[in-house]
């Protein structure tokens, strides 16, 4: 399958009770895929077309606040048409799960896959002190399993959850292996299980009041410190990361997606030169692998960053670090995909023998 069909098919099996989308190239398939398969007819999942990625992200707040699971996805120049209402969603404590098919920016930029939305996922794309779990699948079958895990870490922080895919991954093919169908949440499950949720009025339950308006400073403080404790729990709790051949390694990669995957033949070849490098491949951007990072820092000579991009998560590498070894980063830019020679050229020329 496709990355965004086994994103899309992962998703009815996960449960999911709505999608709200728009359609943006390259991560169109998601939806097209969804209306195809009919998901109303297999297990009553909407799916609709808003009129807009803005008031795809609202359907998604309201979904949400009823406690269910619902999910959107776009491609950057969507992504950031949501930013405020995926603020309110991360205010008002909700659980969603947002796909960013990411593309060559800045602007409308191009329909090549590019990693330049990592400052946007990971420090709070939209206003005010708030953080989304992310995840960066570097394969089709990360694609499918991240759709049912994302569904579980949102509903267990109350908090959105991105996952941060791009162009090739979402449009290339592989094999895939599927979960089986997941019921849908019940309402007495919900009325059981997310105590939250605004479900109206009952003999036996009080109204729920979603918001994320608070004029009083000093509660709108206490919430926002209750917000970054449980960011701090993620962080405790949540970091995902690949290490590939880093036991021995005297110089590190560190790579995340699409890049990672050419880090790693770049492995290859500079160790079939004798030279032992180590791909660290971040699963989780947020929260950031920090320590393993730190403690690989006393190990090597030195770190290259791989991104498809200017350069952006090498600032969170460089902070893990903290100045022990050279960090330095390469990259291509505008839709182009690096090649692992050229990885590899760049590990010598920047680290090796820079």
């Amino acid at each position: 399958m496709k990355g965004n069909e086994a994103f899309a098919e992962a998703a009815i099996r996960a449960g999911a009770d709505g999608y709200f989308g728009y359609p943006i190239t390259p991560q169109s398939e998601v939806m097209e895929y969804l209306m195809a398969e009919k998901p109303h007819e297999r297990t009553g999942m909407i799916v609709l077309q808003a009129e807009s990625e803005i008031a795809a992200i609202n359907m998604v707040y309201g979904g949400a606040a009823c406690g269910k699971r619902v999910l959107t996805s776009s491609s950057s120049p969507g992504v950031s048409l949501k930013q405020e209402g995926i603020s309110y969603i991360a205010g008002a404590e909700l659980p969603c799960v947002i796909l960013n098919v990411a593309r060559g920016g800045p602007g409308l930029g191009t329909i090549q896959p590019a990693q330049s939305d990592y400052f946007q996922s990971t420090k709070g794309g939209g206003h005010g002190d708030y953080k989304m779990l992310v995840l960066a699948p570097s394969s089709v079958q990360e694609m499918a399993d991240f759709a049912g895990l994302g569904f579980e870490l949102a509903f267990k922080y109350r908090n959105p959850v991105l996952i941060l895919s791009d162009g090739a991954i979402g449009q290339m093919m592989e094999k895939v292996e599927l979960d089986e169908q997941r019921p849908r949440f019940t309402d007495e499950e919900i009325k059981n299980n997310t105590p939250w949720a605004t479900t109206g009025k009952t003999k036996d339950r009080e109204r729920n009041i979603i918001t994320s308006l608070d004029l009083d400073s000093y509660k709108q403080e206490l919430h926002n410190l209750d917000l970054q404790a449980k960011y701090r729990e993620m962080e405790k709790n949540e970091t995902r990361y690949e290490a590939i051949s880093c036991d021995d390694a005297e110089y590190l990669i560190v790579a995340y997606g699409t890049s990672a995957r050419l880090s790693q033949k770049a492995v290859d070849l500079l160790r079939a030169e004798g030279i032992k490098v180590g791909l660290l491949r971040p699963i989780t951007l947020f929260p950031f692998p920090t320590a393993v990072i730190a403690k690989l820092a006393d190990q090597v000579k030195g770190i290259l960053t791989v991104e498809m991009s200017a350069g952006q998560m090498i600032e969170d590498v460089r902070l893990a670090v903290g100045c022990r070894v050279k960090v330095e980063h390469f990259g291509r830019m505008g839709g182009i995909i690096p090649s692992p020679t050229e990885i590899v050229d760049a590990m010598h020329k920047k680290i090796i023998g820079g």
